[in-house]
């Protein structure tokens, strides 16, 4: 069969990598054998267009970390339970039991590390594996408004039916478990400032972003899990005090209802941080009008680029992915010329360009 000029006049085929003009309309022709067509579409090398999707590297203290307290976390918990009911004490009992959904929360924190961790790797994930961590931190935002919950009905259960307290005992105990939620708390808080400086070794450019940087989330559910019952444990302390010195019995579950307060709004206020990542509502995050500024740098008047959509979202926690479909008179513009533009924020790890050109002026 005679050749179409066009394909008899293109340039040699370079098995290295480099790809010549007239291959794709060869293939797309339906002139190319099938073995040839297959040696022709995969002999490229294409390492310089991919990339890890390993976004975030972890966290192994807090995993470790977590992972500790919660076992010491157990341990308090079936202290303060028994304690409670020995003693006829609502506050110490509202701490041991909601100690228990502490324990289930942080062991689900220390999870979701391992998770992450383990399928990090696991092509299934398109985006990575550090959302399971932050739909850990949910999970235990969950939890903890559940505790608030249940200390609510106690405390207003205990108001209703009062009964006598073995105050001297049960502030014994609480006092033991409110220097265990203490040590528990630094070993969190250790874990959070080791990751926090490993995780920012590479941001030694001179730029700078305009905005802090990103806490690990499923920590921090872990770290409020701790701090809730070390308040619980110290409000516990003061209304068992009260009943002992000053005869006010009512201290006790009315202390318990002000734990509940608190711990309901900790809940609250992490539900709508790690809801946030999970729901990609980034896009009133610093980082995208920053991108929207690098972009407007290839803006010409009216017949410049413009932006005609953008998508900007976490994958780690400092991480963003960015994809952006431009529209331009500008023949030159390719989608190289704006990610190397937009790389100049390191915090941009996986970016997507689309560049349409106009036919005319409209």
């Amino acid at each position: 069969m005679k050749m179409p000029a066009r394909a008899a006049t293109g340039t040699p085929f370079h098995p290295q990598g480099r790809q010549e003009t007239n291959v794709p309309w060869l293939i797309r022709s339906g002139l190319t054998p099938p073995i040839l067509k297959r040696f022709l579409m995969h002999s490229h090398n294409l390492s310089a267009w991919t990339h890890s999707h390993v976004f975030d590297t972890g966290n192994q203290a807090a995993e470790r970390g977590t992972r500790l307290v919660m076992w010491i976390t157990l341990a308090m918990m079936a202290i303060e339970i028994a304690a409670g009911l020995g003693f006829n004490s609502m506050a110490l009992l509202a701490d041991g039991w909601h100690m228990s959904s502490h324990a289930v929360a942080i062991g689900l924190s220390a999870f979701a590390y391992a998770a992450a961790r383990k399928l990090a790797h696991d092509a299934r994930f398109t985006f990575g594996t550090w959302k399971i961590e932050v739909l850990a931190a949910f999970a235990s935002a969950v939890f903890l408004l559940g505790v608030a919950g249940l200390m609510i009905f106690g405390s207003v259960e205990r108001l209703l039916s009062p009964e006598p307290i073995h105050y001297r005992e049960a502030m014994i105990v609480t006092a033991i478990g409110l220097l265990v939620n203490l040590g528990c708390a630094m070993i969190l808080g250790g874990a959070h400032h080791h990751g926090h400086d490993h995780g920012h070794d590479h941001h030694g450019h001179a730029h700078d972003h305009g905005h802090h940087h990103h806490h690990d989330i499923n920590l921090r559910a872990a770290y409020l899990h701790v701090v809730a019952d070390a308040a619980t444990s110290l409000l516990a302390i003061v209304a068992l005090a009260g009943g002992w010195w000053l005869g006010w019995s009512w201290l006790d579950p009315v202390m318990g209802l002000v734990g509940a307060v608190l711990v309901g709004r900790w809940a609250i206020g992490l539900l709508r941080q790690s809801g946030t990542v999970l729901l990609d509502r980034e896009m009133d995050h610093p980082v995208v009008e920053e991108v929207r500024e690098v972009l407007a740098e290839f803006a010409e008047g009216e017949e410049g680029t413009r932006i005609a959509d953008l998508h900007v979202w976490r994958v780690g926690r400092e991480q963003f992915a960015c994809i952006a479909s431009l529209v331009t008179h500008d023949t030159t513009l390719t989608p190289q010329r704006v990610r190397q533009a937009l790389s100049v924020h390191e915090e941009l790890v996986h970016v997507s360009v689309e560049v349409n050109f106009c036919g005319a002026v409209h």
